[in-house]
């Protein structure tokens, strides 16, 4: 089991603070993120927890689920690793050079 927790449907406006109290419930948190838009900064609506023991993690994966913040069931699972993109670059075969010559 992982220490690292994903937390779904948060509302917009909910920072950093806020879900370190909320998970701080359920034993000691280690680091909080919400996950932010690049562009405009806005919150995404979701975020991760990092707890410091498996133990502490079972807890908030079991207590918080379906619990309403801001009128909205959060979504708490053990976060999934980031997975590992085959190939480089550009994708797909655009802006390659042929072989041979058209002609």
């Amino acid at each position: 089991m992982g220490r690292k927790l994903y937390v779904g449907n948060l509302p917009y406006e909910t920072g950093e603070t806020e879900l370190q109290e909320l998970f701080g419930q359920f034993g000691s948190v280690d680091t909080v993120r919400i996950m932010r838009d690049i562009a405009t900064g806005r919150a995404r609506g979701l975020g991760f927890v990092e707890m410091t023991t498996d133990e502490e993690a079972q807890t908030a994966i079991a207590k918080p689920n379906a619990y309403q913040l801001g009128g909205r069931a959060l979504i708490v699972n053990e976060a999934r690793p980031k997975p590992e993109y085959a190939g480089g670059g550009f994708g797909g075969g655009y802006g390659r050079r042929r072989a041979e010559p058209r002609w």
